[in-house]
C-alpha cells in the first residue's frame, strides 16, 4: 500500500521530493537545514513509512556520546545486538549504517547534525566518513541519508567548494517558516485581522502556531501562552538563546536582541541601547545572530558604501517577548494576564504591527504573481536615509522589477480605510528621494508601477486617485494576503 504521509501545513512540496528519492534506485545524500521550531525534524519523521525511517537525534553533548547513542538507538530500532564499543569511529559507524535492512529501502535521519562534532572540522571528518562508505559499497536499493541541522552557516558549509559534501547531495532543502497565508491554516474560524495579528505576534514558527487554541482570539492565546508565568511559548522564548550551541554569553546577547526589538537598528545604537561597546566583539554577536536566524539585515536599495548596516530581528515571537513580555516581568508577576494585555498590549499592538505587515508584502505578491499576470520582481528592498533639507525619509517598498521598471510603495496597519492623502504623500516621499539624487527614485517616477497594502481597505477617493494615476497601482487589503488567487 502506498504510504500517506500525515496532513502537513505548507511542506507538501518537500514531502512529494523526499517520497520520491526512496523509491530512486542507489544512494542519496540530502541536507535539510533550518532555524530551530521551524519543522524539520516533524517533517523528516513523518517523510517515509516508519518502518524505513530511522531518525536520530543527536543532543549537545560529546560527540563520543552521540555516537554511542546512535548505536543503542540503532539496535533497539532493528531489534539487533550492537554494542557501541564495537563501533568505535565514524567510519564503522557508517559502514553500520549502511548494512541495515540492506535489502529493502531505507531513510537514515541524523538530526541536528552539529552535535556529532566538535566544530566544522570534525563535521567533516564525520561526512568524509559517510562519502568513503558510499564510495565503497555499490548500492542498488533506494537509500537515502539525511544530514539535518539548525546550525545553518555551519551545515550549509559542509557543501559549499572543496567541502565534504560538495557536488555530492541529491537535495539540499532550506525549510524558512511558514507564510502568513499558510499558518492561518491553523487557526480557520479567526477572521483576518485576528491572523494578521496573530501572524505578527508569532511569525512563521509552526511550532507556536500548534499551541495556539483556534477556539479562542489571538488576546486569550496570547494572555495564556506568552503573558501568563507559566505559559508554554513564555518559557520557550526566554530560554531560547540559552538553548543556541555557542552563544556563551547569553545575557549579551539577550540584551542585543532586546534593544533592536525595541527599535535600535544600527551598531552604535545598538551599542548604546545594550550596555555594550560598538567593538568587533559586538558585530561577531550580530553575526552569530543572523547565522542561527533571528536577526537579518534590512536591505535599503543604493545604500552608500559608508551607510551603517540596519538591523531587524527575523523572528516576530521573538520581538513580542522582547517588547511586551520581559520589559514587564514584574508587572507580570503580581498582575492578571488579560489585564496586561488589555492595558499595555492591546493599545500599542496596531503600532507593533506595523513593522510586521510590511513583511507580508513579498510572499504576498510571490503568490498571487502568476494568477494575476504580474511582473517579475527582481528584489525586493526600502529606502530609509534623509532628503535634501535634512528631512528623515522612509519609503516601504523599493522594489526593483526585471524589466527595468521599479515599483514602490507605503503598508499601512490601519483600522480604517486609507485615503488618498497615503497616496498623495507616497508620490511626495518619491519627489524628495529624487531630489536627493536616488536612480532609483527618478526610475520609479517615470513609470514605475505602485503598490499599497492596507489592513482595512481604501476608501472610494484613493482609488479615484489611483484610476488616475499614469502607471498600474494595486490596492491591497487582508482580502489579498489571505487569497489563494
Amino acid at each position: 500500500m502506498e504510504y500517506e504521509p500525515p496532513r502537513l501545513i505548507d511542506r507538501r512540496p518537500e514531502l512529494a521530493l523526499l517520497a520520491e528519492l526512496l523509491q530512486r534506485p542507489g544512494p542519496s545524500l540530502v541536507l535539510v537545514t533550518g532555524r530551530r521550531r521551524v519543522g524539520k525534524t516533524f517533517l523528516l519523521a513523518n517523510a517515509w513509512p516508519s518502518e524505513a525511517t530511522f531518525l536520530f537525534t543527536a543532543t549537545e553533548t560529546t560527540p563520543d556520546q552521540n555516537r554511542r547513542q546512535l548505536i543503542l538507538d540503532l539496535a533497539a530500532w532493528t531489534g539487533s545486538d550492537l554494542r557501541p564499543e564495537d563501533y568505535p569511529t565514524w567510519r564503522s559507524v557508517s559502514d553500520l549504517l549502511w548494512r541495515v535492512r540492506e535489502r529493502r529501502p531505507l531513510a537514515i535521519v541524523l538530526d541536528e547534525f552539529q552535535y556529532l562534532a566538535d566544530g566544522p572540522r570534525g563535521l567533516a571528518e564525520v561526512t568524509s566518513a559517510i562519502n568513503a562508505t558510499l564510495e565503497r559499497h555499490a548500492v542498488d536499493r533506494p537509500f537515502v541519508i539525511v544530514l539535518s541541522g539548525s546550525a545553518v552557516s555551519t551545515m550549509e558549509g559542509l557543501a559549499s567548494g572543496g567541502a565534504p559534501l560538495y557536488g555530492r547531495l541529491a537535495m539540499h532543502l532550506r525549510l524558512e517558516p511558514l507564510s502568513a497565508f499558510d499558518a492561518a491554516e491553523f487557526v480557520p474560524g479567526w477572521t483576518l485581522r485576528d491572523k494578521a495579528t496573530g501572524y505578527g505576534i508569532l511569525g512563521g514558527t509552526p511550532a507556536y502556531w500548534a499551541a495556539m487554541d483556534p477556539k479562542e482570539g489571538p488576546a486569550e492565546n496570547v494572555a495564556h501562552l506568552l503573558l501568563a508565568r507559566e505559559g508554554t511559548l513564555r518559557l520557550q522564548l526566554d530560554t531560547l538563546l540559552a538553548q543556541e550551541r555557542g552563544l556563551r554569553d547569553t545575557s549579551a546577547y539577550n540584551a542585543i536582541v532586546r534593544a533592536v526589538a525595541g527599535g535600535a537598528t544600527t551598531r552604535p545604537r545598538i551599542a548604546d541601547a545594550s550596555g555594550l561597546r560598538a567593538d568587533t566583539s559586538l558585530l561577531r554577536r550580530l553575526g552569530q545572530l543572523e547565522e542561527i536566524g533571528l536577526l537579518r539585515t534590512v536591505d535599503v536599495i543604493e545604500t552608500p558604501a559608508n551607510a551603517p548596516t540596519r538591523y531587524r530581528l527575523a523572528d516576530p515571537a521573538l520581538r513580542f517577548f522582547h517588547v511586551f513580555v520581559s520589559p514587564y516581568t514584574s508587572l507580570l508577576e503580581r498582575s492578571d494576564p488579560h489585564q496586561v494585555y488589555a492595558q499595555v498590549v492591546a493599545p500599542r499592538l496596531d503600532t507593533f504591527m506595523g513593522l510586521a505587515f510590511e513583511d507580508l508584502v513579498a510572499p504576498t505578491y510571490a503568490r498571487l504573481r502568476d494568477p494575476r499576470g504580474l511582473p517579475l520582481v527582481e528584489r525586493w528592498s526600502r529606502w530609509e536615509g534623509r532628503d535634501p533639507n535634512g528631512r528623515s525619509l522612509e519609503v516601504d517598498v523599493v522594489a526593483p522589477l526585471v524589466d527595468k521598471r521599479v515599483m514602490t510603495g507605503a503598508v499601512k496597519y490601519s483600522r480604517t480605510p486609507i485615503g488618498p492623502s497615503v497616496f498623495y504623500d507616497h508620490l511626495a516621499a518619491l519627489q524628495r528621494a529624487a531630489d536627493a539624487g536616488l536612480k532609483w527614485a527618478h526610475q520609479a517616477m517615470n513609470d514605475g508601477p505602485l503598490i499599497f497594502m492596507s489592513a482595512t481597505g481604501f476608501t472610494e477617493r484613493f482609488a479615484a486617485a489611483a484610476n488616475a494615476y499614469k502607471a498600474p497601482v494595486l490596492a491591497w487589503s487582508l482580502q489579498e494576503v489571505y487569497s489563494a488567487v
